[in-house]
């Protein structure tokens, strides 16, 4: 690992060697040595085509003190750049997380985990807590009797859907995926239209009877990724484990391209369009200006972005909320937080597009009455998505968050219509925050250039300074 988060690694392997399999490693052998054997001879076989390994603690526990050395010595046996995922399905509380925790990642060397959340966000806070590990919750599984309480009807959803919206709120570094069988590819449809962007690892293809197109089909995001497909016995048992788990990957390629073809046209011709009208809605209400500006830094501009002017046009206003929205749909959360000042017109439009409340963190604290860090109804342990105009270094948005933290909110997501590109992704991530933005100040260039708005003289012109 090099300390990037989990779920970052995980795809930057599923692009690197274009692979959505997780191979599962279930030995049965008699005795610890022989579960090591075996499962060193399918790591062997399988590698340049795993995306992922994943372990049966139970396997190897059945065996006591050599059982977990076996285990320990399987983990090492993985290639660096692969990750290991220890199915234990824990769920404890308190201490016992606690240790279960350091039981996975600091003895066991696992670099994600299965966990049960019956228990609630508690027992799993423990595993959550590093960035750099992840979890994948139990929410749909493959067994016949899930649907007993999985299926149940909760307020008019099912539980295992509130499990995936919770799983989003307890995912504070976007750390945290769910486990949904492939033997319901309707539950799995299901579960990816209430978590959009989240991985799923998908058990059950094979022996189980779950159908592999069908699962992908369900589960895949528009991307082609975004689903980890374990297959353990058919490759365990195979004849040839490296030709069998190659088939595998290859049938996996030619699913998700299907997928990919099918959602690539309209929405990329629907964002186009998107990027289009807000291009000419910046350059009409003269939110965007070009020339020679003196920035608050000091460095002088060839480009001056204010969005404040945006409370002048109601109707780009009200196009820019709904653009907002559209993000704002596919995250989880209680309420909207504005930054003052350039923020407050926008956010105020946006809870009226979305009908959800919002507050506002001050720049400085009241003297009198209150003497509010934060404006408006809230409840300490909330969840808020901050809401801003620009992103540049990200330094405004993290004092932001500070005062929200203070007191009590919880922050995940901060979006904005408009990353300049220089730096502050990085840095909110660096922080643990995730950035989303409407559309970056390289894709607007491209259009004012595409429609004669600026010169090409003026587009390298500011490529060049924003490349300082």
């Amino acid at each position: 690992m090099n300390g990037q988060p989990f779920f970052d690694w995980l795809e930057e392997r599923a692009r690197a060697i274009d692979s959505l399999l997780c191979v599962g490693l279930d030995p049965r052998g008699e005795t610890a040595e022989a579960l090591y054997a075996e499962c060193q001879r399918l790591i062997a076989a399988t590698v340049p085509f795993a995306c992922a390994f994943k372990l049966n603690s139970a396997f190897f526990e059945r065996f006591g003190a050599a059982g977990m050395e076996a285990l320990c010595q399987v983990v090492r046996a993985v290639p660096a750049e692969v990750p290991v995922i220890l199915d234990v399905k824990r769920g404890d509380i308190a201490d016992t997380a606690v240790a279960y925790a350091s039981a996975a990642f600091d003895v066991f060397g696992a670099h994600a985990v299965t966990l049960n959340p019956y228990l609630g966000g508690e027992a799993l806070a423990p595993f959550l807590e590093r960035p750099e590990r992840g979890a994948f919750i139990l929410c749909k599984t493959s067994n016949r009797g899930a649907d007993e309480f999985q299926a149940l009807n909760v307020g008019g959803c099912l539980l295992y859907e509130v499990v995936a919206r919770h799983a989003q709120q307890w995912s504070r570094y976007a750390n945290v995926g769910l486990v949904v069988g492939a033997t319901d590819a309707q539950a799995l449809a299901r579960v990816r239209q209430a978590a959009p962007h989240m991985w799923l690892l998908v058990p059950g293809v094979g022996a189980q009877g779950g159908d592999l197109e069908a699962a992908l089909q369900a589960g895949l995001r528009p991307d082609g990724l975004g689903v980890l497909i374990n297959v353990s016995r058919a490759l365990a048992q195979a004849a040839d484990p490296a030709a069998a788990a190659r088939q595998l990957r290859d049938t996996m390629r030619t699913i998700a391209a299907r997928v990919r073809d099918r959602a690539e046209l309209p929405t990329v011709r629907a964002r186009r369009l998107a990027v289009a009208q807000l291009a000419d809605d910046l350059v009409t209400s003269q939110c965007v200006r070009f020339g020679s500006f003196i920035l608050k830094s000091g460095s002088a501009s060839p480009i001056y972005l204010d969005l404040r002017q945006l409370a002048a046009h109601p109707a780009v206003l009200r196009r820019v909320a709904q653009a907002y929205a559209a993000i704002l749909r596919e995250l989880t959360f209680d309420r909207l937080a504005g930054v003052p000042y350039a923020a407050l017109p926008i956010v105020t439009a946006v809870a009226l597009e979305m009908n959800r409340p919002f507050v506002y963190p001050r720049r400085e604290a009241k003297e009198y009455g209150t003497q509010a860090l934060v404006e408006g109804e809230y409840h300490a342990g909330e969840c808020v998505v901050v809401i801003d105009d620009l992103a540049t270094t990200g330094g405004s948005k993290l004092e932001a968050i500070q005062r929200l933290e203070s007191v009590g909110l919880r922050v995940r997501d901060i979006v904005v219509l408009i990353d300049r590109g220089q730096g502050a992704a990085t840095a909110l991530a660096q922080a643990g925050y995730c950035l989303h933005a409407v559309v970056t100040l390289p894709e607007l260039l491209e259009e004012w250039l595409r429609v004669g708005a600026i010169t090409r003289a003026r587009y390298d012109e500011v490529r060049s300074f924003l490349a300082l």
